[in-house]
């Protein structure tokens, strides 16, 4: 059993990053532009974005799978949906918050043709300033083309 809810953390882990590919591209260009816009065209605002109430939105099925599941028990798929879920939060807000767009001044110095890449590919997603035309909507999985200018840099 514990080898079966290690896979469905990782599992949800993983198509969290295609969950947050048709969220950003779709309904954050889309009809929640109003919230992303921020992030795209700063307006000197201070530490806080309206763009970061994505993050309480994409927290509330995570704390509702894990709450629910929790209540049935250890192995109820349900919490280990939660935590992937959960992990996968944790890793956009220490790449995206942290590493790309260092709101933390840490990891400014990483050198990785992956990391590169990430980096390259959200700068790409940036040079857009309107919710039209964007591209690289994806977080950990970006265009392969990225990771091969990455690498020969």
């Amino acid at each position: 059993m514990i080898v079966q809810s290690i896979l469905i953390v990782l599992f949800t882990a993983i198509c969290m990053e295609g969950v947050a590919w048709f969220t950003h591209k779709y309904a954050m260009h889309g009809l929640l532009w109003s919230l992303h816009r921020d992030h795209h065209q700063p307006e000197n605002q201070g530490f806080f974005e309206k763009n970061d109430f994505f993050f309480l939105i994409f927290a509330v099925p995570g704390i509702l799978f894990i709450f629910s599941g929790s209540r049935s028990g250890w192995f109820d798929p349900r919490l280990w949906m939660g935590a992937g879920i959960t992990l996968y939060g944790i890793a956009y807000f220490l790449v995206h918050d942290i590493f790309i767009h260092q709101r933390f001044r840490v990891f400014h110095r990483t050198n990785h043709p992956y990391f590169r890449a990430i980096r390259k590919a959200h700068k790409i997603h940036h040079k857009h300033l309107g919710k039209e035309d964007g591209e690289c909507f994806g977080m950990l999985w970006v265009p392969w083309r990225y990771y091969r200018e990455a690498s020969k840099s």
